[in-house]
């Protein structure tokens, strides 16, 4: 998934002076939510993964589980199959160790190598709790009740008009400045929901999670796309 519209406003002085308190307001709780992740070493965070769309009338969701390493751009997440279930089954998995990223498709039986990028295009979840620190306008959209959880609405919009999305809201727990849900909005109508069930700071993990092991996938095909 990859997560534009140009809008024209014209404001009266009023109208900008006030926008500008929402852009540094938001900037401010960015700036409290990227500062408190920093701290961590390795975060562990379960969230469900919705996709609608209204065109295709299609709306469903999937459990996923990350762990990130943001300091060195290392992560895995791990998509499971949709219906509950007691044990969770791995449909999908992106890992990465910072050079090199897989893509495992378990209904395949095939894993996808490659280099990890480095534009400013490519996607890295390691990088979701600071990803407005670089590309996007952002201005603060006042409070929010998400079941009992007072969040904060940061409305983000690309500089790059070239992006297939056009923006992007983020909803940050008030009380505990963490990330409790994004929504992506494409161009094509389409909105992809990350919603953060748990949040576990300074996760232990060993470094073989950030690494596809092949030995234990018997019978997997590898693409190297490198």
């Amino acid at each position: 998934m990859k997560p534009y519209i140009i809008y024209l406003l014209l404001f009266t002085a009023t109208l900008g002076t006030t926008f500008a308190q929402k852009d540094a307001q938001a900037k401010l709780i960015l700036n409290e939510v990227s500062r408190k992740y920093k701290t961590y070493d390795v975060i562990k965070t379960n969230f469900v993964y919705t996709l609608e769309s209204p065109q295709a009338n299609v709306k469903e969701s999937q459990t996923g589980t990350l762990i990130a390493k943001s300091k060195t751009n290392k992560f895995k997440v791990t998509l499971y199959s949709k219906g509950s279930s007691q044990t969770p089954v791995i449909a999908q998995e992106l890992i990465s160790d910072g050079k090199q990223q897989w893509t495992y498709l378990k209904k395949d039986n095939e894993v996808q190598l490659n280099n990890v990028a480095v534009n400013d295009d490519a996607l890295n979840p390691a990088h979701i709790f600071t990803i407005y620190e670089k590309g996007f306008k952002y201005i603060y959209a006042g409070e929010q009740k998400a079941g009992a959880t007072t969040c904060q609405v940061i409305d983000m919009t690309p500089t790059d008009a070239k992006k297939p999305f056009f923006k992007v809201r983020l909803l940050i727990d008030k009380a505990k400045k963490q990330i409790y849900s994004a929504q992506i909005f494409d161009k094509n109508g389409n909105k992809y929901t990350y919603s953060m069930q748990t949040f576990v700071p300074n996760f232990k993990v060993s470094e073989e999670v950030f690494a596809f092991d092949v030995k234990s996938h018997p019978g997997v095909e590898v693409v190297d796309l490198r």
